[in-house]
């Protein structure tokens, strides 16, 4: 399993979401980049397990995503974080990356992953990235691949 093309695969997944209306755009890295055009989610840290199965069948990683909003106003900033960070709906990074687990029997990630799922949110408090304040929260990804590839 290569965590660099998954990391890509779901930052193109989390493009797919809808903002409220005067939020902007979402935009998305596969890495942790120097700066940030907020809104923003990226892919950070990821820790990984080796032989999770007989014969190097399976691995499975554990990937630390964040997403950050700007804060010119407190309350606006939040109340975008919150759809973003909803079950459900246009702007829910929680649908549009779990919509790239395919169909039942398929794959996930278009065959870079057996499967996916977003495990939890936590950490939702101000971010300092490159020297600017954000309001933000990490988003944990569980990530099972074959250990053989």
């Amino acid at each position: 399993m290569h965590l660099g093309p998954i990391r890509e695969a779901i930052a193109a997944a989390a493009r797919t979401v809808v903002l409220p209306a005067g939020a902007g755009k979402l935009t998305c890295t596969g890495y942790i980049p120097d700066a940030v055009v907020a809104p923003h989610f990226f892919t950070g840290e990821y820790e990984l397990e080796f032989d999770k199965a007989y014969g190097r069948a399976q691995d499975q990683a554990e990937l630390t995503c964040r997403v950050l909003v700007g804060r010119a106003d407190d309350a606006t900033a939040q109340r975008t974080l919150d759809a973003l960070l909803s079950g459900a709906g246009p702007a829910s990074l929680k649908q549009a990356v779990q919509a790239a687990r395919g169909a039942p029997g398929e794959y996930a990630l278009g065959g870079l992953a057996d499967d996916l799922h977003i495990r939890r949110v936590q950490g939702y408090r101000w971010y300092e990235h490159a020297g600017t304040q954000y309001v933000g929260a990490e988003l944990i990804i569980k990530i099972i691949g074959d250990g053989r590839s």
